[in-house]
């Protein structure tokens, strides 16, 4: 189990001008945050950008499980290889359970990795998250920040996101600052420590064997009949 940075660590870090600039196309790391000279620019009027809850499942399903999860958390790669297939096919796909992924950032590479994997929008978001996190190993070893964020941009191109708008979203200072907001004040309200960390119902549950899960779930599915 990752235990995640601190929700005060991490905005000290922005504070302090700790972000990245992506740029193409060979994407490089410099030490401005994405976007940051484009957010310094637009105007007070411009709409803030909007995050959108990525659900896998019957929205009207009678059970929610909320799952916290980095993309360079090896035990969240575990889970979503080894023990979310199998809740799939036997809760999310008979419509038991709905699935809440939210991301949960303590490094640059699992925000680039965010930003990627939003960039193609609720419809790719699932299947971008899954080759990020089958291909983790490869992808979070890379030698350079460039590499790894070359890598990452290479999961988009072969899911169908466009070159264009992957460096858009790679730039996106708004999008990043709103999403870190967004984490911020998910893992204060739910008390999210270390990742993968789960909801199910609004009650608190650690990592689990699918038997495991399966026994939590059952008992909720079974109360809200």
């Amino acid at each position: 189990m990752t235990r995640i940075l601190p929700v005060a660590a991490l905005a000290t870090a922005f504070a302090l001008g700790g972000g990245w600039l992506l740029t193409g196309p060979g994407l490089s790391a410099t030490g401005a945050l994405p976007g940051a000279a484009a957010a310094q620019d637009s105007t007070a009027e411009a709409e803030a950008p909007q995050v959108i809850e990525m659900v896998k499942g019957d929205v009207d399903a009678p059970v929610e499980m909320i799952e916290y999860a980095s993309y360079t958390c090896p035990h969240c790669a575990s889970f979503a290889s080894n023990v979310l297939p199998q809740i799939e096919e036997n809760y999310i796909e008979t419509g038991k359970v709905k699935l809440v992924y939210r991301e949960v950032y303590f490094d640059k590479y699992g925000m680039w990795a965010s930003l990627v994997a939003r960039c193609g929008g609720p419809e790719k978001f699932f299947g971008i998250t899954d080759m990020i996190y089958k291909t983790q190993n490869d992808w979070v070893r890379q030698n350079s920040d460039q590499a790894i964020a070359d890598s990452l941009r290479k999961i988009g191109l072969m899911a169908g996101v466009g070159r264009d708008q992957l460096d858009a979203c790679l730039n996106d200072g708004e999008q990043l600052r709103t999403l870190v907001e967004w984490y911020q004040a998910n893992a204060t309200r739910d008390n999210i420590t270390s990742t993968p960390s789960f909801l199910i119902d609004g009650k608190p549950y650690s990592n689990m064997s699918y038997e495991d899960f399966a026994e939590v779930l059952d008992e909720h599915v079974a109360a809200a009949e």
